[in-house]
């Protein structure tokens, strides 16, 4: 394990970074996605149990069976491994912004509307601010999810580290096929604590101190 370790140190430092990068920019890429789709539903009590549904059918999708049909219409490589973790991203978020944004006293909106505030900006300096933590949540749940979903989509040739799980898995039995496998899978756990460690760090940063306290 070690000698393949050392052999391939720069291919894995590689692919974590590849890994990383992929799961970071797709979570941002849905948490803006989710973000504007729930500050436009949930204020419809219809439109939010559409969009709540929709994240609850969304995740009993298998990703393996989505990233497969993909390729019919992208092909492979970077694009339905960003689609597939983007989607699968966006529902946990989706579903804790509503949550978050409806679940805001409305004493709180009508005081902000009180003292001249438009509802864009009531939205903007209010309502997203206080329903931060919860969004947050969210992005958290989301980011150890598809860190292992961003790992399946290297069946579509997709960047990061899947590519040591299915080529270990392909010829497993072979010379140092379980090592192969058990490095992506290291990896990944590994990188799944760091991202959840920044997020933590983010949240600290980013959430107002009235709300922490």
């Amino acid at each position: 394990m070690l000698e393949f370790l050392g052999d391939r140190s720069g291919q894995i430092l590689f692919s974590s970074w590849q890994h990383l990068s992929l799961v970071v920019q797709c979570l941002i890429l849905a948490t803006v996605l989710s973000v504007v789709i729930a500050a436009l539903v949930y204020r419809s009590s219809a439109l939010t149990s559409i969009a709540n549904s929709v994240s609850a059918v969304g995740l009993t999708i298998p990703s393996f069976a989505l990233i497969g049909l993909l390729i019919a219409p992208f092909g492979f490589g970077v694009t339905p491994a960003v689609i597939v973790v983007t989607f699968f991203a966006a529902l946990p978020i989706l579903r804790n912004a509503v949550v978050g944004l409806t679940g805001i006293d409305r004493a709180v909106i009508e005081s902000a509307r009180g003292i001249g505030m438009s509802r864009f900006r009531t939205l903007v300096r209010v309502e997203l601010p206080m329903a931060w933590p919860v969004i947050l949540a969210g992005i958290r749940v989301s980011a150890q999810m598809v860190m292992g979903i961003a790992a399946i989509t290297a069946y579509a040739l997709g960047p990061g580290l899947g590519g040591f799980i299915f080529s270990g898995l392909s010829r497993l039995g072979g010379a140092n096929s379980l090592e192969s496998v058990i490095t992506g899978v290291v990896a990944v756990i590994i990188l799944a604590l760091i991202l959840d460690l920044l997020l933590v760090g983010l949240g600290r940063i980013t959430t107002p101190r009235g709300i922490r306290v």
